[in-house]
């Protein structure tokens, strides 16, 4: 026994020393990524196969596994540096502006933002290069660039991306996007070549680069008559913004800050000591010696470059937006917030209540599974050589003994690979029939796909009192500062995890009839929250669905700030998604009319509705050609609605 015990030894010190040794990279790395954005108020989280992505001061990366492979090491760098670098010389807000309407030509119009973003960020850092060179190679070779013989197979915004890469840095691609790059390069050197060397002159100016951006695209024959509709965006914006700060201004001195850079040593070695030197002589902020000792310990400190400073404005929600404190926010779940018994009671209640109802939705919610496992039915493959039996051919197989096995396959349907999310209001207007159909509604919805093998979340929004709590009482313990922000504790609730049974989950929706839980909604916040579990997941398609009742209301915050602060903020969070994020984002307004706030959207009058409403818009999205024009309006649109409410146009916002 002892000799066994002593075995174990090696092996749990082995183990402790890979706790160690993983703890401190990932330290390092948020450390770097802190100085190389240019901010210390940076959260930086790590998420086990999820991607890179955050809003605000979150950011969330991927995380290696715990023996450290060197490939996911070298791509977490990569993907890191290429975040920060964004993050730090992009402007979302003047991107979204200058965006094109096609889908094509709003791929280029990404791939090469990104490209000037890395560029200029990297200008200095020779070990930034090397780290964004190296994910951009293991990038290319998973998605089988190296392969490609056929231009038809290979993604035009991927090449020109690449190509772009290759004469704004002045390095060669990776080896596994040359098949890619060579396959498109005659056609862009024709079309769009001068373009490309035009835009490396003006890499520090956005503004000026996406103005170029949007020519190569007219070149391209992507985009038609835009050469006109920069100087009447121009003129919208100045007109939207009112008094605010030009952003041809502020781009114009951050050109003059990067004029600075330029004159700096440019001779450096070191992605993680350079970012640190950048960040202590910006004056962004200080990063002790213990942060330093974490970074990566393979390169060696560079000369002092400078970078221009952050101004916060490639946030994805408003600026101005914050909270006094998170301190007193929470993420629970429903047998948190009510004993097994007393959620028992409230689910029996709920189906009592809505017998009648149940009936109709549930008739509904029968069409939708006949739909959905109709395309499963069709996806076979059949006559392969290795798969599951074809039973239909083992009669020929008796017959003639000499004949080989016939074997099948079923192909992947866009469904399955598919996560859905309902958001639901949990505020006090919707206390009574509104929440009771929600609850029910999405209790079905969640059943019926479960059936099909799409998963379901089901999340609440609500605050943790009226009129604020503890972080107003904060607020007036710090002697009122003026516009403090939002004042109330979030309380966000989880009543059914994606990855949960519906039927381990099913009496929790009885949550939302207890007395006393719907409180205020601040749906921006909320919208994020649900929106990140979303970006976690590694389904490819995910779908968020919002159902509310009203604008966001909390009279605690907005007794102290300006009157549309909660609904500004939701605009915000709402375009960003919309524009910039590859969830699929819909909502219901049950008695209020929502479709001013979301490009995709419908508004029900009565409250009956619900059920069929949800069940009628997710029909749509799994359907083929929704699923193939994903960004279109909504087809059910109530005959009462005016028309000028029903609109797609984000721009005006």
């Amino acid at each position: 026994m002892l000799k066994k015990i002593g075995d174990l030894i090696p092996e749990a010190s082995s183990a402790m020393k890979n706790d160690e040794a993983l703890s401190g990279f990932l330290r390092g790395t948020a450390a770097t990524f802190r100085a190389l954005a240019g901010r210390n108020d940076l959260e930086v989280g790590f998420v086990k196969g999820g991607r890179a992505g955050g809003y605000g001061e979150h950011v969330r990366l991927p995380m290696p596994k715990q023996a450290l492979p060197k490939d996911e090491v070298a791509d977490l760098r990569g993907i890191a540096d290429g975040w920060a670098l964004k993050l730090r010389h992009h402007d979302i807000a003047l991107h979204a502006r200058r965006m094109p309407e096609t889908a094509d030509a709003q791929a280029v119009y990404d791939a090469l933002e990104t490209a000037r973003c890395e560029a200029v960020g990297s200008r200095y850092f020779p070990g930034v290069r090397k780290n964004l060179h190296e994910h951009a190679n293991q990038e290319c070779r998973a998605k089988n660039f190296h392969r490609l013989t056929a231009r038809e197979d290979a993604p035009f915004a991927d090449a020109i991306g690449m190509m772009a890469r290759e004469i704004f840095t002045g390095e060669p691609a990776p080896d596994s996007a040359r098949p890619l790059i060579d396959l498109w390069r005659a056609h862009i050197e024709e079309n769009a070549g001068t373009d490309l060397s035009d835009l490396r002159d003006v890499l520090d100016d956005q503004d000026a680069f996406a103005r170029g951006l949007r020519r190569l695209l007219d070149h391209l024959s992507l985009e038609d008559d835009i050469d006109d509709a920069p100087p009447e965006k121009e003129g919208d914006d100045e007109d939207e913004k009112e008094g605010e700060t030009d952003p041809d201004e502020e781009l114009d001195s951050q050109g003059g800050q990067q004029g600075q850079a330029d004159d700096s040593d440019p001779n450096g070695d070191d992605q993680q000591q350079d970012a640190g030197t950048e960040e202590a002589e910006a004056g962004e902020g200080d990063i002790d010696d213990q942060q330093l000792e974490a970074m990566s310990q393979e390169e060696q400190p560079a000369g002092p470059g400078e970078q221009p400073e952050f101004d916060g404005r490639n946030e994805p929600i408003e600026r101005g937006y914050e909270p006094f404190t998170r301190e007193f926010d929470e993420i629970v779940t429903a047998d948190e917030l009510c004993e097994g018994l007393e959620l028992s009671r409230l689910r029996a209640m709920l189906d009592k209540q809505l017998a009648n109802l149940q009936n109709v939705v549930s008739r509904l919610a029968n069409r939708l599974q006949r739909r959905l496992m109709a395309q499963q039915n069709r996806g076979w493959d059949f006559d392969l050589e290795e798969g599951i039996l074809d039973a239909a051919k083992l009669a020929r197989i008796v017959s003639t003994p000499s004949t080989s096995l016939s074997f099948k396959q079923e192909q992947d349907t866009n469904f399955r690979d598919t996560v859905v999310t309902l958001l639901i209001d949990n505020s006090g207007s919707m206390r009574g029939r509104p929440i009771t159909i929600a609850a029910l509604s999405a209790d079905i919805l969640a059943r019926t796909l479960e059936r099909c093998g799409v998963k379901v979340e089901i999340l609440g929004f609500t605050t943790r009192q009226w009129k604020g709590g503890q972080s107003r009482e904060r607020w007036v313990e710090n002697g009122k500062p003026p516009k403090p922000g939002r004042l109330n504790d979030l309380r966000h609730i989880i009543y059914k995890a994606a990855d949960t049974p519906w039927r381990r989950a099913r009496k929790n929706l009885g949550l939302m009839l207890r007395e006393g839980l719907l409180k205020e909604n601040i749906d921006g916040e909320a919208l994020l929250w649900a929106h990140e579990r979303l970006l976690s997941r590694s389904e490819q398609r995910r779908i968020l669905m919002v159902i509310s009742d009203g604008a966001p209301v909390d009279d605690s915050t907005l007794s102290v700030n300006s009157g549309n602060y909660l609904e500004r903020h939701l605009r915000e969070v709402i375009d960003w998604i919309q524009t910039r994020s590859p969830v699929e984002l819909l909502a219901i307004g049950i008695g209020h009319d929502v479709t001013r706030y979301y490009q995709r959207a419908v508004t029900i009058n009565d409250p009956e509705e619900l059920g069929g409403t949800m069940l009628r818009e997710l029909s749509d999205l799994f359907d083929e050609q929704g699923a193939r024009q994903s960004k279109r309006p909504l087809r059910h649109v109530p005959a009462d609605t005016p028309k000028d409410k029903v609109t797609g146009d984000r721009d005006r916002w």
